[in-house]
């Protein structure tokens, strides 16, 4: 007897995206949106950019980004452990999970990394690859179609 594959509808749809994967994106959305509605001046301009819950979801870490780069890193890194009850209580209200995961905040390594990569491709720009032209010539070789047609 074949087995029955569970994937026709959306709860099959649901269980080929992973759990953590699911609330990480749900968790940054409420942490963007509970972000926006602070009125802290040390949160000017940052953005959220992923979370990631570990796998007991007991513990997520927020990776975060600002205009001010590395600068403001220290003003925001307080600023967001001064909220991180706020935060955490407004995961807990408007997330459906047992427990409300302990919340750590650090800036996002791969926006960083791109910034690096962009500032040093602009320092040296690589010069274009030299173009090669190829001429063909249409006399000697074999007729075009248009030419065989009207013979």
């Amino acid at each position: 007897m074949k087995r029955r594959s569970n994937q026709g509808g959306p709860r099959g749809a649901a269980r080929q995206y992973p759990r953590t994967a699911r609330l990480n994106e749900l968790l940054r959305e409420i942490l963007a949106e509970e972000l926006e509605r602070l009125d802290d001046d040390r949160l000017q301009l940052v953005t959220v950019t992923a979370v990631d819950i570990e796998g007991d979801l007991r513990r997520a870490v927020v990776f975060y980004d600002s205009l001010q780069g590395e600068d403001g890193d220290e003003e925001i890194l307080g600023a967001l452990g001064d909220l991180r009850w706020r935060l955490q209580a407004a995961i807990g209200r408007q997330a459906r999970i047992k427990h409300t995961p302990e919340l750590s905040f650090a800036p996002d390594p791969a926006v960083r990394a791109g910034a690096r990569i962009a500032a040093l491709l602009a320092e040296n720009p690589i010069a274009p690859a030299p173009t090669t032209t190829t001429t063909t010539t249409t006399g000697g070789g074999a007729p075009d179609s248009e030419d065989s047609a009207s013979s």
